[in-house]
């Protein structure tokens, strides 16, 4: 056989196997479909945390809301028990002879006549000092009754300064209406039990008297 012949029996032996680039990519294509995999994981495990973080967030807020509303509830609860009180002080200093409005805006006390005055008034007992020691115990009464105020506002529950306001339907409850030519139809001319807190947090609405149009 000639060189040839030996040469062309030989070549497709030479060219039958595949060239060193191909085999270098299919060499590479485990390691590219593993890294592919990893990163696949990787993006899961970040927004499986994502969504972790966003739910742990909204229960946070949630437990927030519920704690804040405890806390009001507790408040109210306990301003509640100081409003039998607080009447009951507003009610003997009414008696008393404490102002036309007191100095919260409580009407009613000026028409009531003080301890030792004619008419039914209070007549202190023997050995009590007269009217000095009447008017140191109005004073000491009316001192509480401001600390009660006063409490009521640190729980959140402010005292309404209502007289003079335009009748609220959202913080006012009105128990009369009167003529009156000096105030505007619809304002508040007289409170007949105060009320406390706002809008927000109302803990009692005002009881009041509304101006009506005078003939």
């Amino acid at each position: 056989m000639s060189e040839r012949e030996q040469g062309r029996a030989g070549g497709p032996d030479e060219t039958r196997g595949e060239p060193p680039a191909a085999e270098a990519r299919a060499e590479a294509r485990p390691e590219e479909r593993g890294r592919s995999e990893t990163d696949e994981m990787v993006a899961d495990l970040e927004g499986r945390w994502l969504r972790a973080v966003a739910e742990l967030d909204t229960v946070r807020r949630r437990m927030a809301r519920d704690m804040e509303r405890q806390r009001q509830e507790e408040r109210a609860r306990v301003a509640a028990e100081w409003l039998p009180v607080l009447d009951n002080l507003e009610l003997a200093l009414r008696h008393a002879g404490d102002g036309a409005r007191g100095s919260h805006g409580v009407p009613g006390a000026a028409d009531a006549p003080r301890e030792g005055a004619g008419g039914g008034g209070f007549a202190p007992p023997p050995g009590t000092g007269g009217s000095g020691h009447a008017e140191a115990v109005i004073e000491g009464v009316r001192a509480v009754r401001d600390q009660a105020v006063a409490v009521l506002a640190r729980l959140g529950f402010p005292r309404q300064e209502a007289v003079g306001q335009k009748f609220d339907p959202a913080v006012h409850e009105a128990v009369g209406a009167v003529p009156d030519p000096h105030a505007q139809p619809g304002t508040v001319i007289e409170v007949v039990r105060p009320g406390y807190g706002d809008a927000d947090h109302l803990l009692r609405p005002a009881s009041v008297v509304v101006s009506t149009k005078a003939d």
